[in-house]
């Protein structure tokens, strides 16, 4: 027998805006010498924060013997007027060293992108809208019949909206309140949510394949701030796909993936 899921099984996860570095030069990376062996530019103005899990990728090809080696991080500092960032093995660690620079195949790029979508803890409900285009192919000299003739539509390009409810809190390190920062974040590049439907656990750890989701690149498009005597503080984030989403909606298969890959 079925069982009808409620809004407890639910769950949004984030990935902050401006957190997705893919055009880095290995003139970017740290020399080695001369005092320069921990700093990485990866561009300026974007939204890394200390602490943020980052994952540095190199281009296939490349030569990055006693560089610093491709990994899972957390972010140690980030200055946005100057691109740089340094990055440590663990939570407020030593920044990671280098002594030679890399050497990348002409025409490629290293990245550092936000690891992996985390839970946002203040959420109260959101809500995601698919929509189809409709494209009308009605021709005229139709039989004409007693009724009036029918329009003749065929479908077109897809199109979804979503939205998220986060509750404010005097807590700036959420990822709620930086979601919502993030509608202002002038590159969002890196941003994107993973909203599940039927989430569920193994341990610690969310067991993808039992799970039912939605995962899609962003762009943050509005916060509409409500506050009243009556009620917590809400916030209503508005946001859409800025690419075709992937939509695991089965435990058996996938109905539909998008270019980018699952986590």
């Amino acid at each position: 027998m079925a069982t009808v899921l409620s809004g407890t099984s639910g769950a949004l996860y984030y990935s902050p805006a401006g957190t997705s570095s893919t055009q880095i030069a290995a003139t970017s990376f740290p020399a080695g010498s001369g005092g320069d062996t921990t700093n990485i530019n990866v561009g300026t103005q974007l939204g890394y924060r200390v602490n943020d899990t980052v994952t540095l990728a190199y281009p296939s090809g490349s030569t990055v013997t006693n560089c610093i080696p491709a990994a899972n991080y957390f972010v140690k500092t980030y200055d946005a007027s100057t691109g740089v960032m340094t990055v440590s093995s663990t939570a407020g660690g030593a920044a990671v060293t280098a002594s030679a620079s890399p050497t990348f195949v002409a025409g490629t790029f290293a990245s550092i992108t936000f690891t992996a979508p985390l839970v946002v803890g203040s959420v109260r409900e959101w809500s995601f809208e698919i929509t189809r285009a409709e494209i009308d192919v009605t021709s005229i000299g139709q039989t004409v019949t007693q009724t009036a003739p029918f329009r003749t539509f065929i479908s077109g390009f897809a199109d979804g909206s979503g939205s998220a409810s986060v509750y404010s809190t005097d807590d700036d390190t959420l990822l709620s309140s930086r979601m919502v920062e993030d509608v202002i974040q002038r590159q969002q590049t890196g941003a994107k949510v993973r909203l599940y439907i039927d989430r569920q656990m193994s341990g610690a750890n969310v067991d993808q394949t039992a799970s039912r989701s939605i995962l899609a690149d962003i762009i943050l498009t509005s916060a509409s701030f409500n506050v009243n005597p009556d009620d917590g503080q809400l916030v209503e984030i508005a946001f859409r796909p800025s690419a075709a989403p992937t939509f695991d909606l089965s435990k058996t298969c996938l109905l539909y993936t998008s270019p980018s890959p699952r986590d």
